[in-house]
């Protein structure tokens, strides 16, 4: 069922309210405004954000809503919007939701009659991409991976033909393992590392996965942006099945090659399948 919203009402109204990812000047008027007239502020680390609060007056009241209180609390702040109440939600930094605690509170929210607004503002994700020097269009987020190596591994081989550009969070902790696996599965790329956005030490370390060794040890937040598939074989005039013949003539089984083959343009196995076989039997 469709639903349609709209804000020319008086119904209570849920923020999704961006903060500085380092540097407070990048808090907006708005979100500023914002958050001294709501009645109450979920913040993910409410010591973070008195900090915050503290800087620009904001005198609202604080409560913490975090991965590990989120499901017990959504039902409460339902309840706090239908008596009335206006509630904006922060993140310790950057946009609430990326990489941070609020999806299953916003899907609830998003089938109820109040207003849901989300502003604009700092984030990490989107001045990485267009720092790194790397095609910013199409592009792929995809977040941290996952902190088991093979579960790491398995996530970047799905990613391995995909055209777009990849953007990934990473910590200092698992930035050269991470860089390690990129390039034993997708072979030598371009990538840009960039660190402390908006920060006194914000830096771009750009090179290709086959020129890394180790990092020296990094400080601060980092975004990681890698290029993607090299697009030649998919931007060519080969149809579906002169690309599975290709790949069959470079060594593949026809159904890796298939798989391949799918994985690149984002068709189904089983229909790249049946047209390969259906044009088979005409030839």
């Amino acid at each position: 069922m469709i639903k349609k919203q709209n804000y020319n009402n008086d119904n209570p109204t849920f923020y999704i309210i961006p903060t500085p990812i380092g540097n407070l000047e990048d808090m907006t008027y708005r979100a500023i405004r914002v958050l001294k007239e709501v009645d109450l502020v979920l913040a993910e680390d409410t010591r973070v954000t008195r900090k915050l609060f503290s800087h620009y007056d904001i005198k609202t009241h604080l409560e913490s809503f975090h991965d590990f209180n989120e499901d017990s609390k959504i039902s409460e702040i339902i309840k706090k919007l239908q008596n009335g109440l206006n509630i904006g939600l922060v993140s310790d930094a950057g946009m609430p939701l990326i990489s941070d605690p609020g999806y299953k509170l916003i899907r609830k929210l998003s089938v109820l009659d109040f207003n849901l607004v989300a502003l604009p503002g700092s984030n990490a994700l989107l001045p990485g991409l267009v720092m790194s020097g790397l095609k910013t269009q199409p592009f792929i987020f995809l977040g941290f991976l996952d902190h088991k190596k093979n579960k790491r591994i398995e996530t970047i081989e799905k990613l391995k033909y995909y055209s777009e550009t990849l953007v990934f969070y990473e910590s200092i902790h698992r930035i050269n393992d991470t860089l390690n696996n990129l390039f034993s599965v997708l072979g030598d790329r371009k990538f840009s590392l960039i660190r402390e956005i908006s920060k006194t030490y914000e830096e771009i370390i750009r090179g290709n996965l086959s020129e890394f060794s180790d990092l020296p040890n990094l400080k601060g937040e980092l975004v990681l942006v890698v290029e993607g598939y090299n697009e030649d074989l998919i931007n060519s005039n080969l149809t579906i099945v002169e690309q599975v013949d290709y790949f069959i003539d470079q060594g593949l089984r026809k159904t890796e090659a298939m798989k391949k083959v799918s994985q690149m343009t984002k068709i189904p196995k089983n229909k790249i399948y049946q047209d390969y076989l259906n044009a088979k039997i005409k030839e």
